[in-house]
C-alpha cells in the first residue's frame, strides 16, 4: 500500500487530497468537495469523479503519481488539448475511453497563456469535456521534462544560427512517447489524437499520410514520428475537415465547439519568439549586417533575430530588396543579399527514410508548397536535388518527404553551401 497526496491552489483557495492505494484500488481517502466518496474505487473510476474544480484538481494531481489500470479490450486513450479536435476524437472513441492531457511548460511572461494547448485552463477544459461524457481523465505534469526536451533545444538551435521547429520535435518524439507510455499504463490498446492526418498501409508497412482535407493537414508536423508507433495510433479526424468537426462537437453540446484554435509553439504563450529568446539566454549583442562580399551595410541587435528569407527588419537600405541569407554565430554577422541568392536546389538532411525512394515530393517548411525532388541516401540521412529552386531554406527546419500522399522520410535540414540559381518568377518570403 502507498500513500499519495495531491493539492491545488487558486485565487487564495487550497485543496488537499490524501489517498491510500493498493494496486489499482483506493483503500481510503481524505478528500472534500468531490461528488462521491473515493474509498473502494479503482484509480480509473476515481479519474471520472467530479466536484468542486479545485478539489478535482487536487485529486488529479494525486492520481497522476500512481495511475494505472488493468488492460481492457477496445480501450482507447485520447490525448485531450481542451480544443474541439480532441473533443471530437473523444466522441469517436466511445464510452471505453480515457482522456489524458499533458501539462507542459509555458513562458510565464507570455501574453496569452489561456490559448496554449498545455495551459492550466486547457487542462480544466479537457477534463470538463471528459467528465461531461462520464469518461475518466488524467493530467500528466511534464513541465520540466518538456522544458529540457523541447524548449532548451529550441534556444540552443537559434544560438547556433538555426531556425528550429519545436512543434516537430515535440510531436515527433517527446509528446507521443509520453502519451503512448501512458496508454500502456492505462491498459489502452490505442492512442487517439485530434490531429488531421491518416495512417495508410504500403507494401505491408504502416506509414503516416496526409489528411483528406489538405488545408488542415498536419502530417508535416507529425513527419518525424517513428513508424513503429503507428500500429498503436488512431487519427479519427483524418478523413474530414474542420467545419465537420465543429458541427459534430456542437451537435453533441460540447463547449469545445466554439473554442479558439490553439497556438503553434505553445510554450511561447502568444509571445514573439525573439522576445522569448532574449529573455532566455540569447544576448542582444550588436553586430554587422553584411553583403556576400563582407561589406558592412548596417548593424543588428542579435544574429538570432533573423531567419533565411526574412526581408523586414533588416535595417539596411539598398537599390534592390535585400533578404537575410544566413546568420553566422561565430562572427555575430547577418549576411544579406538579393532574392536570387536565396535560391537553392540542393538540400542535405539528417534523418531517416522509411521507404527506399528515388523521387519524392518534399515540404521544407510547414506553409511552403511541396516540390519534387530526387532523393539520395547518405550516412545519417539523405540529400535532395530539387526540381525547381526553393527560397529561404533554413537549417533546423524539417524536410518531410511524400510519395502519393504518404510520408516516406523526414529529418532536419543541415547547414549547406548555398547554390545560386536562376530565380523563378513567383516568390513570397517566409520571413515576411
Amino acid at each position: 500500500m502507498v500513500e499519495i497526496v495531491g493539492d491545488s491552489t487558486r485565487d487564495g483557495r487550497w485543496a488537499l487530497v490524501r489517498l491510500a492505494v493498493e494496486g489499482d484500488r483506493i483503500i481510503s481517502a481524505q478528500a472534500e468537495g468531490l461528488e462521491r466518496p473515493l474509498a473502494g474505487l479503482t484509480l480509473l473510476e476515481a479519474a471520472a469523479v467530479g466536484g468542486d474544480e479545485l478539489a478535482v484538481d487536487a485529486l488529479a494531481n494525486a492520481l497522476a503519481q500512481v495511475f494505472r489500470a488493468e488492460p481492457k479490450p477496445g480501450r482507447v486513450a485520447v490525448a485531450m488539448s481542451g480544443g474541439v479536435d480532441s473533443a471530437v476524437a473523444l466522441l469517436r472513441a466511445g464510452e471505453n475511453a480515457i482522456g489524458v492531457t499533458l501539462r507542459l511548460w509555458l513562458d510565464p511572461q507570455g501574453p496569452d497563456t489561456e490559448r496554449a494547448c498545455c495551459s492550466p485552463e486547457a487542462v480544466i477544459a479537457a477534463r470538463r469535456t471528459c467528465h461531461r461524457l462520464g469518461i475518466p481523465h488524467v493530467t500528466l505534469d511534464l513541465r520540466e521534462e518538456f522544458r529540457r526536451a523541447v524548449v532548451e533545444p529550441f534556444v540552443r538551435g537559434y544560438a547556433a544560427g538555426e531556425t528550429p521547429n519545436p512543434c516537430i520535435r515535440c510531436n515527433g518524439s517527446f509528446r507521443f512517447a509520453e502519451l503512448l507510455a501512458f496508454a500502456e499504463r492505462a491498459g489502452a490498446e490505442r492512442l487517439a489524437t485530434g490531429h488531421y492526418a491518416r495512417i495508410v498501409e504500403r507494401d505491408g508497412r504502416l506509414l503516416l499520410a496526409r489528411a483528406a482535407d489538405e488545408s488542415k493537414d498536419q502530417s508535416y508536423m507529425l513527419g518525424r514520428l517513428d513508424t513503429r508507433f503507428l500500429g498503436r495510433l488512431w487519427f479519427p479526424l483524418g478523413e474530414q475537415g474542420k467545419d465537420e468537426t465543429r458541427a459534430e462537437a456542437a451537435s453533441a453540446g460540447l463547449d469545445a465547439a466554439g473554442r479558439a484554435e490553439s497556438q503553434e509553439a505553445c510554450f511561447l504563450a502568444g509571445g514573439d519568439y525573439r522576445d522569448f529568446l532574449g529573455r532566455h539566454g540569447l544576448a542582444a549583442e550588436t553586430g554587422p549586417v553584411v553583403d556576400e562580399q563582407g561589406n558592412e551595410l548596417g548593424r543588428h541587435a542579435g544574429f538570432w533575430r533573423f531567419t533565411p528569407g526574412q526581408r523586414k527588419g533588416l535595417g539596411v537600405a539598398a537599390g534592390e530588396p535585400l533578404y537575410a541569407l544566413r546568420s553566422e554565430p561565430r562572427t555575430n554577422a547577418v549576411v544579406v543579399g538579393p532574392r536570387a541568392a536565396l535560391a537553392t536546389t540542393e538540400v542535405s538532411v539528417r534523418g531517416r527514410l522509411h521507404v527506399e525512394v528515388d523521387r519524392a515530393e518534399v515540404k521544407l517548411r510547414y506553409r511552403s508548397p511541396a516540390v519534387g525532388a530526387s532523393v539520395t541516401r547518405t550516412d545519417g540521412g539523405f540529400r535532395l536535388h530539387l526540381d525547381r529552386p526553393a527560397y529561404g531554406v533554413a537549417p533546423g527546419q524539417a524536410a518531410v518527404l511524400y510519395d502519393e500522399g504518404a510520408v516516406v522520410g523526414a529529418g532536419t535540414i543541415l547547414v549547406d553551401p548555398v547554390e545560386t540559381v536562376t530565380p523563378v518568377p513567383a516568390f513570397e518570403s517566409e520571413g515576411e
